[in-house]
């Protein structure tokens, strides 16, 4: 099921993918602080609708999808 996903989507072809990375790059870089923002409001609200019962799974969550926005923001930058 998952590969005919992917062939449709064209994540099959090796052009496509590096496209889709360049892309995700250019956003991190570009507006890589409101993305951060936006995770961190969207960890709250998990959060909250959970009633605080899986706060350090969110935040450590929420972390490591800012890591790897900075990260993405920083090779951008590095080109």
């Amino acid at each position: 099921m998952f590969d005919s996903l992917r062939n449709l989507a064209g994540l099959t072809d090796p052009q496509r993918l590096k496209d889709l990375g360049d892309k995700a790059e250019d956003l991190a870089a570009t507006h890589g602080e409101a993305i951060a923002q936006g995770l961190q409001k969207a960890g709250d609200l998990v959060d909250a609708r959970t009633d605080g019962r899986y706060t350090d799974r969110i935040e450590a969550g929420v972390d490591r999808a800012r890591s790897l926005v900075e990260r993405l923001g920083e090779r951008k930058s590095a080109d």
